[in-house]
């Protein structure tokens, strides 16, 4: 039997079952009563949400006025204090003449202290593999016993 024919037979019974019930079963007294006004069920919380932010978009967009620089060729101001300016200026045009001479003294690093030998691990064995046969599963489920 194809199995469209099988959907078509099983689906034709079962709805010839449904209205078989539903013509010679008894209705059930509840399912008659409807209410026409149902309860109205309200709830509160005392939680409050922030109040809302309103953009107000009908005003116009504020755009700043340009203003013509008139002086092109002078550089912009330097926001560090004027001791600030002249301890910088000074140190840009220090020589290296003028350095200070540092002694070998200052100059000699101290010799890194020696590293640790590292322990390496030794490669352990593990226990010896037993190869064993396996008997072959009867039936459906394997060996259940």
């Amino acid at each position: 039997m194809p199995l469209a024919r099988y959907f078509l037979v099983v689906g034709g019974v079962l709805l010839a079952l449904l209205f078989f019930a539903d013509a010679y079963l008894p209705k059930l007294p509840a399912a008659d009563r409807t209410d026409a006004d149902p309860p109205v069920i309200r709830i509160h919380s005392d939680r409050k949400w922030p109040p809302p932010v309103v953009y107000d978009t009908r005003l116009p967009t504020i755009v700043p006025a340009l203003v013509a620089n008139t002086d092109a060729g002078v550089p912009a101001p330097v926001a560090a204090s004027p001791a600030k300016a002249q301890v910088r200026e000074a140190f840009a045009q220090l020589q290296p003449s003028d350095a200070p001479q540092l002694q070998q003294s200052e100059l000699k690093k101290p010799e890194p202290a020696p590293q640790p030998k590292r322990k390496i691990a030794r490669k352990r064995a593990g226990p010896p593999m037993i190869l064993v046969a396996r008997h072959p599963s009867f039936g459906w489920f394997g060996n259940i016993w």
